[in-house]
């Protein structure tokens, strides 16, 4: 991915140093695996829960804050850690500032194509665990963003994990990780999280995680608009950079974190989509660039 003399967002937050996390972060090779406690079979409490089990990953923040907010809820009061200065020579914060630019600037671009104002959400760099709106956020939840707070949060460490652990090397691979948070900011803009999240305790577990992965291929979808913009707009991407995309879709795919954890599939509790269907929504968004056509809630075939 071509990033050199890309802008910088500044609606990154960097708390590593200041929220008393645990241990982690950097890109590939510029950091460990958090001291090497994280692995495919021990990625930790809420991956495990979120991707293996089939429960959502918002619903494990809130347990293990003991409770509060989760997907859909209104704007919370936070006791934050104070961001510091990030140097200059970090690279691994500085991927993600650009990397967050570029959707600013996609995004922004279709909501005023749609007659409509872009709120750009913000990230937070953190290390370990750091509080949220929608409770305790922890590493080993990997990436995630919280609607009460319309933040995106990250553990660098997540991206060894993606490249050690689960398979999907390469920077447009964790660029992909980003755009598919923010993916879930636009959702969240457009009312849809919270459409989903009106189906807590009203309908079946089975249906629930069933418009659960409709939510998530549809913020894949949106990734995929992203890659497409971004390369019309900028030519950012370099031979292999889609695959990069598409190999990290099918490997986070429900069917396959599933097959390699338990050595079974079970459908009904998928919460994100098959690794299939996953990269089948990334390119329908990626080859046409066109929101309309990310209407996964509207069709029956995903």
């Amino acid at each position: 991915m071509r990033l050199d003399g890309q802008r910088e967002s500044e609606n990154v937050d960097d708390v590593r140093d200041a929220d008393g996390g645990g241990r982690g972060g950097g890109l590939p090779g510029l950091g460990g695996l958090g001291g090497g406690r994280l692995g495919l079979g021990t990625v930790a409490i809420a991956l495990v829960a979120s991707y293996f089990l089939g429960v959502n990953p918002m619903t494990v923040l809130s347990v293990l804050s003991g409770g509060g907010p989760i997907e859909g809820g209104s704007s919370t009061q936070v006791q934050r850690p104070q961001p510091r200065a990030t140097p200059a020579e970090d690279p691994g914060a500085r991927f993600v500032r650009q990397v967050l630019a570029t959707t600013e600037d996609v995004w922004q671009t279709q909501f005023q194509a749609h007659g409509a104002r872009y709120p750009q959400p913000r990230l937070t760099l953190f290390r370990g665990s750091t509080p949220t709106a929608c409770g305790r956020g922890e590493a080993a939840m990997g990436p995630f963003y919280c609607p009460a707070d319309h933040r995106v949060y990250i553990d660098l460490a997540f991206y060894d994990t993606l490249r050690e652990r689960l398979g999907a090397p390469g920077d447009f691979a964790q660029a992909y990780v980003i755009a598919h948070e923010v993916g879930h900011h636009v959702q969240n803009l457009q009312g849809t999280s919270e459409k989903l999240d009106r189906l807590r305790g009203r309908v079946s577990e089975a249906q629930y995680n069933a418009a659960s992965v409709r939510l998530e291929l549809q913020a894949d979808c949106y990734a995929g608009i992203w890659a497409h913009d971004t390369q019309q707009a900028k030519g950012l991407m370099e031979s292999g950079d889609l695959e990069e995309a598409l190999n990290a879709a099918s490997q986070i795919g429900d069917d396959t974190l599933q097959r390699e954890t338990q050595g079974r599939v079970v459908p009904e509790t998928f919460t994100h989509g098959s690794s299939a269907q996953r990269v089948r929504w990334f390119k329908r968004g990626f080859e046409t660039g066109d929101m309309a056509q990310c209407d996964t809630f509207n069709t029956r075939a995903l």
